[in-house]
């Protein structure tokens, strides 16, 4: 039975962990669910927003199960651990779709990255952020040093991932890296996702994708996106598809 759950209503996909008795942490099948899933939203165009939740008042995401790793010799480890968490992570921040991450409890390592994959959080007033890594002699490994640098300021980053400190949910509104601290934070995510609703899909896919290229995310994918989108509307790729179906020379006229 899948531990990663996927439903939809009314144009809101959401994404819902359910490994409660571990603090929702993650393990090979759940981050197999977790991109099966990604496919599926990102091709159904009736969803203009994702929501990704968690089961439970304890823990939004604790990580990853140090019971699924800690078997892996060093080279898988590094080669089937840490990459493929990457990779599903990478496909959660590169999704054309908006993304809202509900902390409705304490994200720590692998659920605080998990967090940042999204384009924007919620958080409860008693939710916690961290990256406890070291405490147990490892380190972030699913984008805990490269895409919290991005959106969290250095030296709290640095408290984190050296000393281990907890950041509380005000601390982290100060910061930029939560939308908003909610006593209710569900509802309040899904107030932010209906608002999508009156916007243009294609103009936030599009606005989703220029910004990803300005900060580097998949950078060299987006940019393609980008002009491919705009090729493909044009009256000369109508025309090349045309000609070399008809197996004639084409005439382009730069429309």
């Amino acid at each position: 039975m899948s531990a990663v759950h996927l439903s939809q209503a009314d144009g809101i996909a959401t994404l819902q962990l359910d490994n409660p008795a571990k603090l929702n942490a993650f393990t090979p099948s759940m981050l197999d669910d977790l991109a099966r899933h990604l496919e599926v939203i990102d091709a159904d165009p009736r969803i203009v927003a994702v929501k990704l939740t968690s089961v439970g008042d304890r823990a939004f995401c604790a990580g990853a199960d140090i019971a699924a790793w800690s078997g892996y010799a060093p080279d898988e480890f590094a080669r089937i651990w840490v990459r493929t968490g990457h990779r599903v992570f990478d496909r959660l921040a590169r999704l054309s779709k908006p993304t809202i991450a509900v902390l409705q409890a304490h994200a720590f390592g692998g659920g605080l990255e998990l967090a940042a994959a999204c384009d924007i959080r919620v958080i409860a007033p008693q939710a916690t952020i961290a990256l406890p890594e070291t405490h147990i002699g490892i380190v972030p490994g699913w984008s805990g040093t490269q895409r919290l640098s991005r959106l969290l300021p250095e030296p709290a980053l640095r408290e984190m991932a050296l000393f281990g400190r907890r950041i509380d949910a005000a601390r982290a509104f100060s910061f930029g890296f939560v939308a908003e601290v909610a006593d209710d934070a569900d509802g309040s995510a899904n107030g932010i996702a209906d608002k999508l609703k009156e916007t243009s899909p294609r103009a936030t896919e599009i606005a989703k994708y220029m910004i990803n290229a300005a900060v580097n995310e998949d950078a060299a994918a987006m940019i393609e996106a980008l002009g491919s989108g705009m090729i493909a509307a044009s009256a000369d790729r109508a025309e090349g598809v045309a000609s070399f179906t008809q197996k004639r020379k084409p005439k382009f006229d730069g429309r």
